[in-house]
């Protein structure tokens, strides 16, 4: 039973790091702003609405959503929490993970270019573009966290990570955690990659692949949204504190904590930096790529 703990952690806490972010913007632009549940209440007034659907659109477009969901349980199973492990674990399972990663972004943009739009056709064209960067920056990133664990599964990958592996491999650590950062902020389409409440056409990437969603089906998308933040951001977490005492509260306390944070820089960053250009954003991801493949080389 205690393996499907982290699972079920993420599926009813996720949604609360959207709140988190958006309350630290908030902040710094001198307002109360919403409450951390906010995701919550958004999510329920979605579910409770109908949808809508052009008459262009196939099958294809209603389930999209679903299925994307689907996968984020999946990947869940694989990720271990504090001390405790995984549900499901085998050797290599780190790029399945990222494959199920990718499978859900192939869900998506199959039901965007489901609607006949050459405007979603052009976010799906983006997403896909910038996604062939952000993959491989991801698999290195884990690739060099296993040749310096030994372990080829997502739970050896965090739960090898430990003080001792910090003193004697800083720089490297530091390199993929900066990597994965970057994957994060492109992965999330948070600013300075894409930024999620932009309404401007030539500038929405992931936004408008879901402009024609409504009620039930953006409401899953949304919730969808939180879990992949969840999933990376835990991955992150697991790297930069690397506390594994033995005890479940502490250790997963720490992780926890760690998340929140995570959620909090993010926060800082979407309200000290603008967005950036389109050209530039392949830049950005070939760096984080560049880092991680300079961390995998680092002995």
């Amino acid at each position: 039973m205690a393996t499907i703990l982290h699972p079920l952690f993420a599926l009813l806490l996720a949604p609360m790091i959207l709140g988190i972010i958006t309350k630290v913007k908030a902040i710094f632009a001198g307002r109360q702003g919403p409450p951390i549940v906010q995701p919550y209440y958004d999510i329920i007034k979605f579910i409770q609405k109908g949808s809508v659907f052009s008459n262009t659109t196939t099958w294809l477009f209603g389930l999209g959503p679903s299925l994307g969901l689907a996968v984020m349980p999946i990947c869940l199973m694989f990720l271990p929490l504090g001390n405790l492990d995984p549900a499901i674990s085998f050797q290599g399972d780190f790029v399945f993970v990222i494959y199920l990663l990718a499978l859900a972004r192939f869900f998506t943009v199959l039901a965007a270019m489901d609607t006949g739009s050459a405007f979603e056709g052009m976010g799906s064209s983006r997403e896909m573009g910038f996604s062939a960067l952000a993959e491989p920056a991801l698999l290195f990133a884990l690739a060099t966290l296993a040749r310096k664990t030994g372990s080829l599964s997502m739970s050896g990958l965090i739960s090898g990570i430990s003080p001792d592996l910090w003193q004697n491999n800083s720089a490297t650590l530091v390199l993929v955690l900066i990597g994965l950062f970057l994957v994060f902020l492109a992965e999330n389409s948070r600013i300075p990659v894409d930024d999620p409440t932009t309404h401007l056409e030539l500038t929405m990437i992931h936004e408008v692949m879901v402009l024609d969603h409504s009620g039930v089906d953006f409401g899953i998308i949304e919730y969808a949204a939180s879990l992949k933040m969840w999933i990376l951001g835990i991955i992150i977490a697991a790297i930069a504190v690397p506390i594994r005492t033995g005890y479940f509260i502490i250790d997963t306390s720490a992780m926890l904590a760690a998340l929140v944070l995570l959620a909090i820089l993010v926060g800082i960053i979407e309200s000290t930096m603008s967005r950036l250009r389109l050209l530039q954003i392949p830049h950005l991801l070939v760096g984080a790529c560049l880092l991680s493949v300079v961390g995998f080389l680092i002995h």
